[in-house]
């Protein structure tokens, strides 16, 4: 893939951020919070304790960010449409107390026969109906409106900090419990902000409905009188105790049966994003599986994974059958058992039709409210799940973004270069992210125009080397500065190739129409792809179509379009023929005169088209920089490079 980017950059501490489009509030403050500090666990606690902490810590950590959405810096309508919502449930347990009043009246009317007080109430049911269903249709909008903005704000805001600085592909390279990113951003946070909406509503119109409807069971339900070998046991508000008793069997037989739960759900979730990824991969490098018959093996791998999938599934079927069989038990007893209560009140005449109806109606409701947990337990587990999931890709990027600001972990720096030097490596170090030396003390000055060779043998660094300057890789020392206002553009070995028509591929990430359909033509003749010329406009799998060499080719297209400063070509020529990579490099110096180059390739004809060539070896404590050669005889100033290697011999 091709990457350009702007050099305007002071000389500070401060991290190379893209240009891309940031979350920001209505009074321009960005909404991205610095990280949190790093919790560590206490190491007294073993390891079970240590892991049981950090799940805890995870959601503590999604709720950090999550709760933005209703901080200074979030949605503008998150208030007015959570208290919408709360007014919206209070409405709609008014409605349903009414119409739990309804029934006693129409009940006690039917039981004596009064036909007035029947038609009368009728008359009343319909518009007691019709404004309990505008309530809740209206609650389901609010409900989900705010899934929905809370979703795209949180969305937004963790797609800009993963886009931003290159994390996205830094945490290719860094260790962490961040796999299948996509996966994460684009489902488990739908999850985890809708699942939390539901519940709030849900709980809250549980409450409501509870405090409610035990109210209406103390008074109409009275005492009950047990005679017992003649004595009298009187059981004051019975109706509430037998609700709250049996709401305590039921829900405390829930949570018994369903306590693996949130485990059993989050291993499930992670079973399904491997079983994903493993296909993933398989379509993403089908032509070489293709080639070398690895179709077997890559079915062994299928079949493992799937394996695991099937497997999760099954614990999950016997959590969701042992649930199932107290909540469906629940559900079928509820209704007969305030009968029952209800029943030698009202043979002995002390309680009338309608108030026994009302009793259980009000009965099932508290019942519903009380046994709202139970049956939403599942969810509250998936939601578990899903939230750790995301926090877990939030701590990868603060890690990221503790690194970029330098917290503890050193971080190359970037600035300008003096002079007419159009791009400096000032005492550079380059590391892994946990310190490890790859590269270290390299000091190198490029002039404009300069065409300069980076070699050295297999995993001497010069890739990583390669990153750190186009700002890809932000762990190690010293610094790198280039020339202001200058443009930065990056071959690498495998070019990306977005989808949609040939012109967009050839323009990325440029925009297709910034270049005419004739300027396309041309860059594609210029590097040998005229049979490509009349499928322009075509929009067909690309990625897919194209051969190695044919991408590497549409890559210099691209380079030729947008014309850039500075050029770093990674093994940019590798799928080329020898003939090919010559006409390739002919055609960019020549195209380009004035172009800086810095190239990172093995093949020792490369050395032709550069020069200057500098050479990296391995040593202990990170490859060093052993040689800076001139290819070609230049008058003028000594290289940097050379002072500081005479002056390290002789130290």
């Amino acid at each position: 893939m091709g990457q350009i980017q702007d050099i305007e950059r002071p000389v500070d501490d401060g991290p190379a951020r893209a240009p891309i489009v940031e979350i920001a509030a209505e009074n321009g403050d960005h909404v991205e919070p610095p990280p949190p500090e790093v919790v560590e666990p206490d190491p007294e606690l073993s390891p079970e304790e240590a892991e049981q902490v950090r799940k805890r810590y995870l959601l503590t950590r999604f709720w950090i960010s999550a709760r933005g959405y209703w901080g200074k810096s979030g949605d503008r309508l998150a208030w007015p449409f959570t208290i919408g919502l709360l007014l919206l449930i209070v409405g709609t347990v008014a409605f349903q107390y009414g119409i739990n009043v309804w029934n006693r009246s129409i009940f006690d009317a039917i039981e004596k026969r009064d036909a007035a007080t029947v038609f009368h109430l009728t008359a009343i049911f319909f518009p007691l109906a019709i404004g309990s269903v505008i309530l809740a249709v209206a609650q389901v909008y609010a409900r989900m409106a705010i899934q929905r903005r809370w979703r795209a704000w949180l969305t937004h805001s963790v797609i800009t900090r993963w886009l931003t600085s290159g994390r996205y592909y830094q945490l290719n390279l860094v260790s962490g419990d961040h796999k299948n990113p996509e996966y994460r951003i684009a489902e488990d946070l739908r999850i985890a902000t809708d699942s939390p909406v539901d519940f709030v509503a849900g709980v809250t119109s549980a409450l409501l409905s509870a405090a409610t409807f035990i109210l209406v069971l103390w008074t109409i339900g009275g005492a009950l009188t047990l005679h017992l070998g003649g004595t009298e046991i009187t059981i004051p508000g019975f109706l509430v105790i037998a609700a709250v008793v049996y709401a305590v069997i039921a829900s405390g037989s829930i949570m018994a049966i369903g306590r693996r739960f949130v485990q059993t759900s989050e291993d499930k979730n992670q079973a399904e994003a491997d079983f994903r990824y493993t296909l993933t991969r398989v379509r993403e490098n089908g032509e070489s599986i293709a080639l070398l018959g690895g179709e077997t093996e890559e079915r062994a791998g299928i079949d493992r994974t799937f394996g695991n999938v099937l497997q999760q599934w099954a614990r999950l079927a016997g959590q969701h059958m042992r649930t199932t069989l107290v909540s469906q038990g629940s559900s079928l007893i509820a209704p007969v058992v305030p009968l029952l209560l209800c029943a030698p009140k009202f043979l002995d005449g002390s309680m009338t039709l309608g108030q026994v109806m009302q009793a259980a109606s009000a009965f099932t409701i508290v019942q519903t409210a009380f046994g709202w947990l139970v049956d939403n337990y599942p969810r509250l587990a998936d939601w578990n799940a899903c939230a750790r999931r995301i926090a877990s890709l939030m701590m990868s990027l603060d890690a990221l973004e503790r690194a970029e600001r330098g917290d503890g972990i050193g971080r190359i720096k970037r600035g300008e270069t003096t002079g007419e030097a159009m791009l400096s490596l000032n005492d550079l170090s380059v590391t892994l992210d946990d310190g490890t030396a790859v590269v270290g003390e390299t000091e190198v000055v490029v002039d404009p125009g300069e065409r300069l060779l980076v070699a050295g043998e297999s995993g001497t660094g010069k890739s990583t080397l390669v990153r750190a300057i186009a700002g890809l890789w932000p762990w190690g020392g010293g610094s790198i500065n280039f020339h202001p206002d200058r443009r930065l553009f990056m071959l690498p070995q495998r070019p990306y190739v977005p989808s949609g028509s040939l012109r967009r591929a050839v323009a990325y990430p440029g925009a297709a129409e910034d270049w005419s359909v004739a300027q396309v033509g041309e860059a594609l003749h210029k590097v040998g792809l005229d049979h490509l010329k009349d499928r322009i406009e075509e929009e067909a799998p690309w990625d897919q179509t194209l051969s190695g060499g044919e991408k590497q080719r549409l890559a210099f297209a691209r380079l030729l379009l947008h014309s850039p400063d500075i050029v770093v070509l990674d093994e940019a020529t590798s799928a080329l023929d020898e003939k090919s990579q010559d006409r390739m490099m002919q055609m960019v110096t020549s195209e380009l005169p004035k172009a800086t180059i810095v190239s990172v390739a093995h093949r020792a004809e490369l050395e032709a088209f550069h020069s200057r060539k500098i050479v990296l070896e391995r040593r202990k404590g990170g490859a060093k920089l052993v040689s800076d050669i001139d290819l070609i005889p230049r008058k003028g100033k000594r290289r940097l490079i050379g002072r500081f290697l005479r002056q390290r011999k002789a130290a």
